[in-house]
């Protein structure tokens, strides 16, 4: 009979006695980061913190308002007309800045946010690559322990069987020892996979903002597959958070450069004096004096046409870089995805040939074992053989995982 049938019941229960909470699916797990995570709404605070900024950005500046003497004589100086005695000024002025120039500030302003956001994606995305490493890692340690804890059946059965045995001088004392070792070293390989499940769960919680204590398994039913889209520059143009954020920074430079072309357009201000005669025989009298800049003047246009240059250079700059990122990230895909499809097939054969025949291989030692046909030693290469390639598997698995993770952060999904 197999072994994998004699164990079966037992195994299903070991497993459920790891399961500590809820079961949290992927997805669930994603949401609960996306919703809770600091560094997320960090982002979304400071794309608001731009949003009033751009309201700020309209106003305009505050009246000032003066009292003074005009044309007062020092005392002591001798008065020839009632005018002399000078008079007491009151002055209210009013700078109007230009409203294309507000209006092209407040833009420019308004795409910084857009920029936060972009940046919300990025980050967004490198948090939810490494939750699946995460959660993959956890996934793996449960089928490593399920192993591990069959296997580690299978040496207690042949302890016993040697136990009864060894009086009868049908084993050796030193295949007892043996056997025991090898059971040590193997509950040794499932305190080292219970670590990891405890620093995955940590990590998980962190990122999900939870308790640290918050309790939840993984659901192991979980089918991880690469991403089957045809990527192409045109849907990485689209779906990645870093080209979407480089986007929104070239938006924002051209959104710059109109601030900056605005300021060849004139700015006004208004000037009003009122003043109070110091003598009664002189009447009140008043200002008023309208003001408007000239940006065109040569000394002072250089400041923005040097500047709108520099920009426009920038942006090209940046046209390249982005074309240069597309064309690099195709690549990359197209690369990982040939390596994960090789890796899976190399999964597939251990899984589906190698390990199935070497699994036959122990359960005939075993059984001719059991039947005291064999010694020990032979039962116990087989069984480190199959232990090996089991483990193997695995490695490649939680590898294979780790890759289609990476791939699907490439694609920015």
């Amino acid at each position: 009979m197999c072994i994998i049938k004699l164990f079966g019941a037992a195994m299903l229960l070991s497993i459920g006695a790891l399961a500590q909470g809820p079961v949290l699916p992927l997805d669930s797990v994603l949401s609960r980061i996306e919703r809770n995570n600091m560094q997320l709404h960090a982002f979304e605070l400071r794309a608001q913190a731009f949003r009033y900024s751009a309201d700020a950005a309209t106003a305009q500046m505050a009246p000032m308002v003066g009292l003074g003497t005009f044309m007062t004589p020092y005392p002591g100086q001798m008065k020839m007309e009632p005018s002399d005695a000078g008079q007491l000024m009151l002055r209210i002025e009013q700078d109007i800045t230009n409203p294309s120039k507000l209006n092209a500030r407040k833009r420019y302003i308004e795409s910084q946010a857009a920029i936060e956001q972009a940046g919300k994606a990025v980050t967004w995305n490198d948090l939810r690559a490494e939750a699946r490493r995460q959660y993959y890692t956890w996934l793996v340690a449960r089928q490593r322990i399920s192993v591990l804890e069959r296997n580690e059946r299978i040496m207690v059965t042949m302890r016993k069987i040697e136990e009864v045995r060894y009086p009868y001088n049908q084993s050796q004392l030193g295949g007892i020892y043996k056997v025991d070792a090898r059971i040590e070293e193997n509950r040794n390989m499932i305190r080292m996979q219970q670590g990891e499940i405890a620093r995955a769960h940590a990590y998980l919680n962190g990122l999900m903002n939870a308790p640290y204590d918050f309790q939840f398994t993984v659901d192991t039913t979980l089918s991880v597959t690469a991403s089957s889209v045809a990527v192409d520059t045109a849907y990485l143009a689209a779906a990645r958070g870093d080209i979407r954020r480089m986007d929104a920074n070239i938006q924002s430079m051209r959104l710059d450069i109109e601030s900056m072309n605005r300021q060849r357009r004139p700015d006004f201000k208004i000037q009003y004096d009122h003043m109070y005669p110091l003598d009664a025989m002189m009447p009140n009298q008043y200002s008023v004096m309208a003001m408007v800049s000239i940006p065109i003047a040569p000394w002072a246009s250089k400041m923005y046409k040097s500047g709108v240059k520099g920009m426009q250079l920038n942006i090209q700059a940046m046209e390249q870089e982005r074309k240069a990122m597309l064309i690099e990230s195709q690549g990359m895909a197209y690369g990982m995805k040939a390596e994960i499809a090789t890796m899976e097939r190399r999964i597939r054969g251990l899984e589906e040939t190698v390990i199935p025949q070497m699994q036959k291989a122990l359960d005939a030692y075993y059984i001719n074992y059991q039947e005291n046909k064999i010694q020990l030693p032979v039962v116990l290469d087989a069984w480190e053989a199959l232990n090996m390639l089991q483990t193997q598997a695995l490695e490649e698995k939680l590898r294979l995982y780790q890759m289609i993770a990476d791939y699907e952060k490439s694609l920015y999904r």
